[in-house]
């Protein structure tokens, strides 16, 4: 008896040979550890908006709008308002086919650029958000849902028919709100009574530069 491998032995000796050269045994030992988890978005940031009229001021709320924030801010970093313009103005005034009137004027990239822009970004309606337009409101521009992409729109008194719901678009979708001002309300007042013919601002209003303060 001695001397002699008994049928259990060599079972366990296959089974040690059989995990200390298992390809994906192996494998699961050497992947790579999960992905962190992305950093929670900050509550708010600063952005300044440059222009030939003066400066604006605005407070982003990336953590109530994280999918609009992100976008306008990959606008932002990559010097696309650089060149850009204030060309819209809406008035009470100027809008004689609307049942439900605004006041806003509205900005959009450097022209230049617009071959380069990004894909339309989600719509984060104002009741997911809770973020309501009021005066000073910043909030994108879009024609259909889910099609917003660089233009953006500063409110002049509250604009409750552009909330989720509200009448400005037939779809009653509403826009996505994601800051407000905080200083410069006399260079938005200037914007808007600015030339116009119809709503485009004649000339349209140079933006110089518009960059984080935080």
């Amino acid at each position: 008896m001695h001397g002699t491998t008994s049928k259990s032995q060599l079972l366990l000796i296959i089974i040690s040979l059989t995990i200390l050269f298992c390809p994906g045994c192996q494998a699961r030992k050497e992947s790579p550890p999960p992905e962190k988890v992305p950093e929670k978005m900050p509550e708010r940031l600063t952005v300044l908006m440059e222009t030939e009229k003066g400066d604006i001021e605005v407070e982003i709320y990336p953590a109530k709008a994280p999918a609009t924030c992100t976008n306008f801010l990959k606008y932002v970093d990559g010097g696309f308002y650089e060149g850009g313009q204030f060309h819209r103005t809406v008035k009470p005034d100027n809008q004689p086919d609307k049942e439900f009137k605004i006041e806003v004027i509205q900005a959009g990239i450097n022209p230049d650029q617009q071959s380069r822009g990004f894909p339309p970004v989600k719509l984060e309606r104002t009741n997911e958000t809770g973020l309501k337009h009021l005066d000073g409101t910043i909030s994108m521009a879009r024609a259909e849902p889910e099609t917003a992409t660089s233009d953006f729109f500063i409110c002049i008194g509250d604009q409750p028919e552009l909330d989720y719901r509200g009448r400005r678009n037939p779809d009653g979708q509403g826009f996505a709100a994601f800051g407000k001002m905080i200083r410069g309300l006399n260079v938005v007042k200037q914007i808007q009574q600015a030339p116009a013919q119809g709503q485009r601002l004649t000339p349209q209003i140079r933006i110089r530069k518009i960059s984080r303060k935080n």
